[in-house]
């Protein structure tokens, strides 16, 4: 087996801790840290006429980014370490999301615009009760486990089926967004009990608490960073247990490992529904402090600029998908501001620049030129 666990990396793939070393892996670790830890201070304590004052959308941003960060990890578990490309991780996201959502929804209460006991718009629909799936959503518990078990179950239950098909490659990426595409009509459909078109949206509380008091903000600011740190730690784990190296050997060479006596089945379908679960918590945490969900979250585009996040950064890093969803979704706040209208331009040309001069990725390049500077030195 060790024949196999050793293959030879494809181009454009590492080994767990080759990209960046400890030290760089501490060091962008440790930048999230401070972010999580600073943040707070800098919205709250620092005066809003200070230069290092915060503002509550740039807190707002980081949030956000930091729950697509979650995304992008995700990704890099099953395309970087696996070799498996999905172009449907937007359902999982979008399913926790609407997980949240009902739940943030029944917290409204009376205070909607139609001052009744079920959502605005089961009430201009005439509906009179809520339909059956919406059972637990007055129940944070009950709504939480929903954001694990309904992308988890979902996944699996997919997975299963393609995996023992042996369906792999491109063809795997095609239904992947096939599926997510049929998820969208679905829930654009009025009937459906998921908002249609418009989605959830004007939350009020969460647990009873005001979602736009300052401190519920930055609690929840908090919370997904610590999430970010702890699915990091655990990525970072699970690669280096023997776990993590038979999905390597997946990657490389799937069918030298069958030979050896391993189920490639039981690997891929474990990781595949970690990597939803992944995405379905980062759904929950993003809906609360961005304000909204609807089926945009699983469009083709969004599920594609996943892959992105993860391929900019540098695949088989875990720290490199990081910083790919912070760059990229930093720049996208920039230029849809500044130049609105070249943006999809800017990301299809950020994309090409990658594949041809930076096919590692950021963290790719940054080890490269570090190579080249001990180089020279020596």
């Amino acid at each position: 087996m060790s024949a196999v666990m050793t293959s030879s990396m494809p181009s454009g793939v590492t080994v767990p801790g080759s990209a960046l070393g400890a030290k760089g892996w501490t060091a962008v670790m440790a930048a999230v840290i401070t972010v999580v830890v600073l943040a707070p201070v800098l919205n709250l304590v620092v005066p809003v006429d200070s230069a290092f004052h915060l503002s509550d959308y740039a807190l707002s941003l980081v949030g956000k980014i930091m729950c697509y960060a979650i995304c992008a990890l995700a990704m890099d578990l099953i395309w970087g370490y696996t070799g498996i490309l999905s172009l449907g991780h937007g359902l999982f996201f979008a399913l926790g999301g609407y997980a949240m959502g009902m739940y943030l929804m029944r917290q409204i209460g009376r205070d909607g615009s139609y001052g009744a006991d079920i959502p605005d718009f089961m009430v201009f629909l005439d509906w009179k009760t809520v339909p059956w799936h919406w059972t637990l959503s007055e129940s944070f518990l009950g709504q939480m486990l929903l954001v694990v078990l309904v992308p988890g179950l979902l996944a699996f239950v997919f997975g299963f089926f393609a995996f023992r098909s042996r369906i792999k490659g491109v063809y795997f990426s095609i239904i992947t967004q096939a599926m997510t595409y049929a998820a969208m009509l679905l829930f654009f459909r009025n009937e459906t009990g998921f908002g249609g078109n418009n989605g959830f949206t004007d939350f009020k509380r969460i647990l009873g608490i005001q979602l736009a008091q300052p401190s519920t903000r930055m609690v929840l600011f908090v919370i997904t960073g610590l999430t970010l740190i702890g699915f990091f730690l655990m990525a970072r784990w699970l690669v280096n247990t023997k776990f993590g190296r038979v999905l390597q050997a997946i990657r490389d060479a799937e069918n030298r490992v069958m030979f050896c006596g391993y189920n490639p089945l039981a690997y891929k379908l474990a990781i595949w529904t970690l990597s939803a679960v992944m995405c379905g918590i980062a759904g929950a945490l993003y809906v609360p402090q961005v304000g909204i969900i609807n089926p945009s979250e699983m469009s083709a585009a969004s599920s594609i600029e996943i892959a992105i996040w993860a391929a900019v950064g540098g695949r088989a890093t875990l720290i490199g998908p990081i910083i790919g969803a912070f760059f990229v979704n930093g720049a996208k706040s920039w230029f849809t501001v500044a130049f609105p209208e070249f943006w999809l331009y800017f990301l299809g040309a950020l994309f090409i620049a990658v594949t041809l001069f930076l096919p590692d990725g950021i963290v790719g390049g940054i080890k490269k030129l570090f190579n080249k500077k001990t180089e020279v030195k020596a």
